[in-house]
């Protein structure tokens, strides 16, 4: 399940070095060489670690809410 609004953990850095700003991004693509494309906007881009994303609030109440609904 691909999750829309994504945020970072504190300190997390993108494939170059850099520190990512803490918000909620867009999450584009999960690739399997260990890297997550992650957008602010249609300008702003990043790739990180999955391991540094946490689903944002909004979507992990929406999943929620579709997982109850279909039980």
């Amino acid at each position: 399940m691909l999750f829309d609004s994504v945020r970072v953990k504190p300190d997390t850095r993108n494939h170059q070095g850099f520190f990512v700003l803490e918000t909620s991004y867009k999450l584009v693509n999960a690739d399997c060489n260990g890297w997550a494309l992650i957008c602010l906007d249609d300008h702003m881009c990043h790739y990180v670690d999955p391991d540094d994303l946490k689903i944002a609030a909004e979507d992990h109440s929406h999943a929620t809410q579709e997982r109850s609904a279909a039980a």
